[in-house]
């Protein structure tokens, strides 16, 4: 088996008042094992609300969602499921638990009956793979919004999940907060293998997936590599989306009647497009 999640015509519908709503609309996608794989849309397209199906949270309206290929519907696979992908949210405040970042990191590995010599072990594991092992002892009130989210990641992955899904984790911190924590998870992918599924709005979140998915009204209506996303900068912009600012400048200098690639997205890229 080499998919991580597969989705077969997920719909997801919930009442607003007197109104049903259509959040997923028929999606169909599949993740391999080991992916890097970035969502984006704009607010409502419907990204968040297929996060909550790929550990369990939400349930299909119709349709099949596949976690290691446990079917989410059953709800015997819920306590599987949530081992195999952990969630990391966009407030590092609502997933922190403890005083101490320790005992916050130890909180999942506990409520799974792991033994305490195998919880420790974890938890030193998982702070250094996040380069927070200096601020064990330390209160998470005491951290900035980056070392907080990177508390949260360590929690998940110290309960050795094969999968992250990140809804929007770096939605609420600065920049610097939001270096931190894609570093931490660039290299969780690399390094650990780790299955990374990236919800966000930022896309140069996006610029290093290996596959990127565009979500609207609920569908998912591009999908490819960051090179062949990006490039539909017409596209994009029709949908409210930015690109990354380097896909942004060659877009423009094309438009001027510069001869220059389209497929540019870093700013190394446009460096040796320029001056080869």
């Amino acid at each position: 088996m080499d998919k991580m999640i597969r989705i077969e015509n997920l719909t997801f519908e919930y009442t607003d008042g007197d109104r049903v709503v259509k959040a997923i609309d028929n999606v169909s996608l599949d993740i391999k094992k080991g992916e890097f794989v970035a969502i984006i849309g704009h607010n409502g397209s419907g990204k968040s609300t297929l996060a909550k199906h790929l550990n369990a949270i939400l349930i299909p309206t119709s349709g099949k969602v596949f976690v290691a290929d446990m079917d989410t519907s059953d709800i015997e696979n819920t306590w599987a499921i949530r081992q195999v992908a952990g969630m990391v949210f966009q407030n590092p405040d609502n997933q922190l638990v403890a005083t101490v970042v320790e005992e916050d990191v130890a909180f999942g590995p506990e409520n799974l009956g792991i033994e305490p010599k195998e919880i420790r072990a974890r938890v030193d594991e998982a702070l250094k793979n996040v380069r927070m092992t200096e601020f064990a002892k330390k209160a998470p009130h005491l951290l900035s919004g980056g070392q907080k989210q990177r508390v949260a990641i360590a929690g998940i992955i110290a309960m050795k999940p094969q999968c992250i899904v990140l809804d929007e984790p770096t939605a609420m911190l600065d920049p610097r907060g939001r270096k931190e924590v894609m570093d931490t998870v660039y290299r969780l992918n690399q390094e650990e293998k780790i299955t990374v599924i990236n919800i966000t709005h930022f896309m140069e979140e996006a610029v290093n997936a290996d596959k990127i998915f565009v979500m609207e009204n609920g569908r998912v209506i591009m999908q490819g590599t960051p090179t062949e996303i990006f490039k539909e900068v017409k596209k994009l912009k029709e949908l409210g989306l930015d690109v990354p600012q380097m896909t942004e400048l060659a877009y423009e200098l094309k438009e001027e009647g510069l001869d220059i690639s389209s497929e540019i997205l870093t700013v190394e890229e446009m460096v040796n497009k320029l001056w080869p």
